[in-house]
């Protein structure tokens, strides 16, 4: 069903430029001394990738954006730091994941040539080969090696789907799904929107079935981190989520719980910051939904203008 909004297009807006605004004053604290010695190396090594994403889809939607060169610069300032591709490998559960990240989103103009030998080492070592993975990591590590442009010998896109749980998932409930299983297959599958998903024209249609009933699932339950990954999987998919009831629905939760700060205060209602929670707490608690909501909002909106007011909020080092 889909029946548009009145106003969500303006809190859509308002919603993107807070979330920008929280990331652009915010991201220079993941790789500062107090960022080092505050927060563990795994998920501040994670977040830094993230944001290496988050700076990829930026550039291209809203090259304009003033906070746009902080984020910038500080992926650039920690991918040049020559202990850097050590610790992508220090959690051997994420370390293949977080290399191929690396070698693929490396801001041009990078001054180190670590991310072309972490991928020459990854072809080398016959990672980007169809060898025993499970389906997503083979469409996830397809994904990857086209966005650095490497040579690889998986399977097409089309093929990728198909054995895919995405595909599966119209006779699964909902609760067996995981979520961001399903939503990452889509943005692999589309480039994050950038391109048409590689579907037949009743897959597509299937697939936003599956997303719409997740969304739903997840703004019942109050799972922000999630919503706005689902909502971004059916601007993917092809649909507008603000014209949909759930995506609708999902945008005004976003929109209802951010801070004013700019920041979505928690993965979910469940696992919100504290009202006393200290600034780095705060900060580990909320970075995860907020830049999901800003890399959502910056490609649902195709990177619409914002006015971005500064004043007076608080960096974390400002707030200690």
């Amino acid at each position: 069903m889909s029946t548009r909004s009145p106003g969500l297009d303006e809190a859509v807006s308002r919603l993107s430029a807070g979330a920008r605004h929280w990331i652009g004053l915010h991201a220079r604290y993941l790789d500062s001394p107090a960022g080092h010695a505050e927060l563990p190396v795994t998920p501040r090594v994670k977040a830094l990738l993230q944001l290496a994403l988050l700076r990829r889809y930026w550039e291209t939607a809203a090259p304009a954006d003033a906070a746009l060169g902080e984020v910038t610069s500080v992926v650039g300032q920690a991918f040049r730091r020559a202990d850097f591709p050590r610790l992508l490998t220090l959690d051997p559960r994420y370390a293949r994941q977080f290399e191929m990240m690396y070698a693929a989103l490396a801001p041009a103009g990078t001054a180190s040539d670590a991310p072309r030998s972490v991928l020459d080492r990854l072809t080398a070592d016959g990672y980007l080969a169809p060898r025993r993975k499970p389906p997503y990591l083979h469409l996830e590590a397809r994904f990857y090696a086209d966005v650095a442009g490497a040579e690889h010998r998986f399977a097409s896109y089309e093929e990728l789907y198909a054995s895919s749980l995405l595909a599966r998932a119209t006779t699964l409930p909902v609760a067996d799904l995981d979520v961001c299983v399903v939503t990452h297959t889509v943005f692999y599958l589309s480039d994050f929107g950038f391109r048409s998903p590689a579907l037949t024209e009743g897959a597509r249609v299937r697939a936003l079935r599956v997303v719409e009933r997740l969304t739903d699932h997840c703004v019942g339950l109050g799972e922000w981190d999630l919503v706005g990954k689902l909502v971004l999987a059916q601007y993917c998919l092809g649909a507008d989520p603000s014209a949909t009831t759930s995506g609708a629905a999902g945008l005004r939760m976003l929109a209802g719980v951010q801070s004013p700060d700019g920041a979505i205060p928690g993965r979910s209602v469940i696992k919100r910051a504290a009202a006393d929670a200290t600034p780095v707490e705060f900060f580990r608690k909320s970075y995860q939904a907020t830049l999901v909501t800003a890399l959502a909002t910056l490609i649902i909106t195709g990177g619409r203008a914002d006015e971005l007011c500064t004043a007076g909020v608080p960096t974390v080092r400002e707030a200690r």
